[in-house]
């Protein structure tokens, strides 16, 4: 199985505009990537400008939606698909899988934040934190790269996460 790392964060705090330039990146260094859009509403698949369609339009060679009403792999569920089950069913072909959102799993995270936003940080880390994207000058005990430092942050997860 794959590793999985999740980006996790407040709602427009660039979340999906981070994997818009990080899938390219790690596709120009070999590095297979999926993405799993988690959502907690029911959701609509493939429309112009969705996430899901714009992780796939960013060169993810597997797109899933999952929410506790369905996964985007259109598949109808009666509860939220857990991860790893998603991960061995439909990402055996990739070498790294990036979540979007997941906040409240085990899985290793990545939090994004914007300052400019007026949101506070998401509370309640836990050792699964391993990393903070921001346009904020950060006093954490994370490691912590600049919004735009895509190649920082490639490095990082195939350092890390191995890709």
């Amino acid at each position: 199985m794959p590793p999985v790392v999740a980006l996790v964060g407040r709602p427009n705090h660039g979340k999906t505009t981070l994997l818009e330039e990080l899938i390219p990146e790690l596709k120009q260094r070999g590095c297979r990537v999926g993405t799993i859009k988690h959502h907690v509403h029911e959701f609509e698949m493939d429309k112009p400008g969705k996430d899901t369609w714009r992780h796939k339009k960013a060169g993810a060679e597997i797109v899933a939606l999952a929410s506790p009403t369905g996964l985007g792999i259109i598949r109808d569920v009666d509860e939220d698909p857990d991860v790893a089950e998603l991960v061995d069913r439909y990402f055996n072909e990739v070498d790294l899988v990036i979540a979007e959102g997941y906040k409240r799993t085990n899985l290793a995270k990545i939090e994004v934040y914007r300052r400019e936003t007026g949101d506070p940080p998401l509370e309640n880390r836990d050792a699964s934190w391993i990393a903070l994207i921001t346009d904020s000058p950060a006093a954490d005990d994370l490691p912590c790269f600049a919004l735009d430092d895509i190649p920082a942050v490639a490095d990082f997860l195939i350092n890390v996460i191995a890709c």
